[in-house]
């Protein structure tokens, strides 16, 4: 059994476990006798998951064993006991709080695992990433000489992982972080069609720059042929595991600038032809300092041209359940716009009730939909809109309109006067004639310098 166990252990673990080895033989047997007691009586009961080295003798094993532990899933008594009184999502400073000139401030915390990683490499003296095998290919030694080696996993979706690049500079202090997006091929998905899919992507997501649009930097190839997705990365985790740890919803100013962020978002990809298709709170991620980011464009589509003045109508259903609205069910052409608007309208309950209105928009199918249509004809609604005022009630129950013909357009969500109100702490201030990207398709500019010198050549052969 421990045999399988120490094959399972990942490369870069046993990697760092050999360093320790090494910077263990430097300390006292004074020092190493203390810390292996110490280290005993606390994880006496967690003994059998440790393995070889990691029968640490120093506070660098000890950390070592601590970090990778919980990575595997569990807590040590230590960091429970560190982190008792932290709530999830939050540092020991409130999370959010109200300044005296009717300001506010966001203080969305690391995650433990990240935090740990980052100040190991510190504590070893570590001032860059293993090397690649020189017979690997060119673009995956790339990968890890531009940005660092991916690391720990920060997410999972249904067709790729998120991981951390570290990436060391000798002649800056610290590290640079980098989130890098594996995409993993669909099952009996074609070789062109995959490529396909993951360039639209990357030229879609890479052309947008704005405050809260995620940065996409580059499209790079991984040391088992992957291609991998280069982005800015934001420690304040995604919008879904803040409503879910706050318990009963957001507060009211934070999830206010959430939406307001947002809103703006969602009208710079508009104002560039661009239709997310899949907003969700887990598609919206968070800096440390509260500005949202709106990421995945897996499902973006362009609906309208540099060129062109009308937008191109679509058909069919994309995205999560909960958030999609009437219109896609239904076998007829419509506008992309409304839907991602309609999206915006359940995040900002989700944010204030900590809970899905309902689990499909299908009348037949859900009740809770169904009660709801019943109180919009009647001019009412339905529980959950109780917990908000007139003003923004009003407003929402305009964005959640079930005609999409009939639903507001994000310039009236912006022209409206309770939305004019809200305080946003994260708002991109551009001049008229930045409003939008100059481009030759889908209302997007060419990839940017960086990536198209990397990506051009490579992407060409295969489409």
């Amino acid at each position: 059994m421990e045999n399988t166990k120490q094959k399972e252990q990942p490369a870069a673990e046993k990697q760092l476990a050999e360093a320790v080895r090494g910077l263990d033989q430097q300390h006292g047997s004074k020092e190493a006798k203390h810390e292996h007691n110490n280290h005993n009586n606390h994880n006496n009961h967690n003994n059998h998951n440790v393995k070889g080295s990691h029968h640490a003798s120093s506070k660098i094993s000890a950390t070592l064993q601590k970090m990778f532990h919980t990575e595997r899933g569990s807590d040590t008594e230590s960091e429970k006991s560190e982190n008792a009184n932290v709530q999830p999502g939050q540092t020991s400073h409130p999370r959010f709080q109200k300044t005296e000139n009717g300001k506010h401030i966001h203080r969305l915390s690391y995650s433990r695992r990240t935090h740990r990683m980052q100040n190991f490499f510190k504590e070893l003296g570590i001032h860059g990433q293993p090397a690649i095998n020189a017979d690997k290919h060119a673009q995956s030694h790339s990968l890890s000489e531009k940005y660092g080696k991916p690391q720990e996993i920060i997410g999972k979706g249904a067709f790729g992982i998120v991981r951390i690049a570290h990436k060391i500079e000798p002649k800056v202090p610290g590290e640079k972080l980098f989130a890098v997006k594996e995409f993993k091929k669909r099952h009996n998905e074609p070789a062109k069609k995959y490529i396909k899919r993951l360039t639209s992507e990357f030229c879609i997501s890479s052309s947008l720059h704005h405050i809260n649009v995620i940065n996409t930097l580059d499209l790079l190839q991984d040391t088992q042929g992957n291609y991998c997705e280069v982005m800015e990365y934001c420690s304040g985790g995604d919008l879904y595991s803040l409503i879910v740890s706050s318990g009963g919803g957001l507060e009211l100013d934070e999830g206010n600038c959430f939406f307001g962020q947002l809103i703006y978002g969602v009208k710079y990809l508009h104002d560039n032809g661009v239709a997310h298709r899949d907003l969700k709170p887990e598609n919206l991620i968070l800096t440390s300092a509260g500005c949202l980011k709106i990421t995945d464009f897996g499902n973006a589509e362009c609906f309208r041209m540099a060129w062109e003045t009308q937008p191109h109508l679509t058909r069919g259903v994309c995205g999560s359940e909960p958030y999609i609205a009437p219109e896609e069910f239904k076998d007829e052409l419509f506008d992309s716009r409304p839907v991602d608007i309609w999206a915006c309208g359940i995040i900002y309950m989700s944010m204030m009730t900590s809970s899905l209105l309902w689990r499909v928009a299908i009348e037949k199918e859900d009740p809770n939909y169904r009660a709801y249509l019943e109180a919009n004809k009647n001019d009412s609604f339905t529980a959950p809109f109780q917990c908000l005022t007139e003003s923004p009630r009003e407003l929402i129950l305009k964005i959640i309109e079930p005609n999409p013909k009939k639903r507001i357009t994000i310039e009236q969500i912006i022209a409206d006067s309770w939305f004019s109100s809200i305080h946003i702490c994260h708002q991109q201030t551009t001049s008229a004639s930045d409003s939008s990207i100059s481009s030759t398709s889908c209302s997007i500019n060419a990839l940017n310098e960086q990536a198209t010198s990397i990506n051009k050549t490579s992407i060409a052969n295969i489409v």
